[in-house]
């Protein structure tokens, strides 16, 4: 290699090293409460989000908080080929489910959830959307929140471990305040120091097809509650955790915007910019395989 190759080389790698991290953001909604689908889009660019995942309420549940459905999200996805792609979603306890995972499925989801339905979290229910990821080889987007959504979520190991090749997601309240080995299951958004070895910390390590949503307040109450835990737990888990918003403002950035304070968090805790390449773009890519 000649001289003006290998410093051609070190140049292009230090302007690599400087670039920008393309983010994908695997937490979005449309409809979301009163915001609108423009406004969505206009959101994610002031973000600098380059993908959007759009997770979808079932056929008859809007997900309690005015989220559209199926499809919304495929719409949405058609007009902005490369930009915006989509979840299939529905209730897991009635008679459509399998037929409606899998017709969305086939018209290009990309995995399955957001799971929020008040079933037991290993129960027959979700065991058949597992199946369904399972045979369509995508992952399962499940928010866990103690006494409403997926239920008993210390019975979550049985789901992992019936379902290896499926990769589950965790999100929301439960699965974020169980990073702490002392938590008390009815308190959703601790504010104490954490004391490692939680179930959801003891899962993350232990199971190759669990990984953690970073997404909302439960996973921004997660990061600030306790900075020197979180440096840690990012670098421990750095190939298992996704960001994701899942804020229905209309802003972007600043204070009232999660997902955004989600962003400077990780960029502040994080211990070096391969890590939070990994948060930010790589682990979602492999795992919804996106380029």
């Amino acid at each position: 290699m000649s001289r003006r190759t290998c410093v051609g080389a070190a140049v292009a790698a230090v302007l690599s090293a400087d670039a920008p991290v393309p983010i994908i953001d695997i937490h979005q909604h449309t409809p979301y409460s009163t915001r609108t689908p423009e406004e969505l889009v206009r959101h994610q660019q002031t973000m600098g989000v380059a993908k959007t995942v759009l997770l979808p309420a079932g056929r008859a549940y809007s997900l309690a908080v005015g989220i559209g459905g199926n499809e919304a999200a495929l719409a949405l996805a058609r007009r902005y080929p490369g930009q915006y792609y989509f979840f299939a979603n529905e209730l897991p306890d009635i008679p459509e489910t399998k037929a409606t995972l899998e017709k969305y499925l086939k018209l290009g989801a990309i995995g399955i959830g957001e799971q929020k339905f008040h079933v037991a979290c290993d129960g027959p229910a979700m065991q058949l959307v597992a199946s369904v990821a399972q045979e369509f080889n995508v992952p399962v987007l499940m928010h866990f929140e103690h006494g409403a959504y997926n239920l008993e979520y210390e019975r979550f190991p049985n789901l992992l471990k019936r379902f290896p090749k499926v990769n589950f997601i965790g999100h929301a309240q439960t699965f974020w305040a169980n990073i702490d080995q002392g938590h008390i299951q009815s308190i959703l958004y601790p504010r104490t120091r954490v004391t490692p070895g939680g179930w959801t910390d003891r899962w993350l390590a232990d199971y190759p097809n669990f990984y953690g949503d970073l997404s909302a307040g439960s996973g921004l109450n997660a990061l600030q509650r306790d900075e020197e835990h979180a440096r840690e737990f990012l670098k421990r888990h750095q190939d298992k955790l996704l960001y994701g918003s899942d804020c229905n403002d209309r802003m972007g950035r600043g204070g009232g915007c999660s997902g955004w304070q989600q962003m400077e968090m990780i960029r502040k805790l994080a211990p070096d910019r391969g890590v939070q390449r990994k948060i930010f773009h790589d682990n979602a890519a492999r795992i919804m395989r996106l380029s």
